[in-house]
């Protein structure tokens, strides 16, 4: 039997999310190894010493320890809905630039602690004008670059979502109908639910779990 790449994977985190996504649509099957982020695994430390998730172990021992570069990995092998003609440069970089600098210091102020005290409101707002901007970008299109979800969708959702779910109630509040209707439209997804599951923590010698969907005939 052929080996299978290694995911090192936590659930919750934006970035694995992405990854986890990426790696399904493509229809790429993994090992699934759940980590727990206060006991991570010395099997993942030894391939990746930085220690954060998302990890792939590919067959032939090579390291991809960054999401991004796992999403483009898997898709590069198979990309059935063509996300990768939506790996735009320009809204990548507003997601895991500012975007996500303005989501840390509001989602967790406690570990910014330099920060003045009005400054979680202040980031808090800052993402509210780059969702705004996106919002306007959506009053056109079904999804960020179009019709159908795209690589760009993709990787900027999980962050977006962690944005609205620190406080949903005034998040449902914003004047951004359209960005929150795809927001719920990618939290409704088959795709979002199947990549979702909740995995016990990995040890070694636990049973093997298989991340990716079945094969079709």
């Amino acid at each position: 039997m052929t080996p299978l790449p290694i995911l090192y994977s936590f659930r919750r985190c934006p970035y694995a999310m992405r990854a986890r996504m990426a790696l399904w649509i493509s229809g790429t099957t993994c090992e699934l190894r759940e980590v727990k982020l206060a006991d991570k695994p010395p099997e993942m430390l030894e391939a990746s010493p930085k220690g954060t998730v998302p990890v792939l172990v590919l067959p032939d021992g090579q390291v991809l320890e960054e999401s991004i570069d796992i999403m483009r990995w898997s898709l590069g092998h198979n990309d059935p809905e063509g996300w990768l003609a939506g790996d735009h440069p320009g809204l990548i970089q507003l997601g895991d630039g500012s975007f996500k600098h303005h989501l840390d210091r509001y989602k967790y102020p406690t570990r910014y602690e330099d920060e003045p005290g009005n400054a979680r409101t202040d980031h808090r707002g800052e993402c509210l004008a780059i969702l705004s901007d996106l919002n306007f970008r959506l009053a056109e299109r079904e999804q960020l670059l179009g019709e159908q979800r795209t690589y760009a969708d993709i990787a900027l959702f999980p962050f977006i979502r962690q944005f609205a779910n620190t406080d949903r109630d005034w998040f449902d509040a914003q004047p951004i109908p359209d960005l929150q209707r795809w927001l719920e439209g990618h939290l409704e997804s088959d795709l979002f639910a199947a990549v979702m599951g909740k995995p016990a923590p990995w040890k070694a010698g636990a049973e093997t779990v298989i991340f990716g969907p079945a094969p079709t005939r």
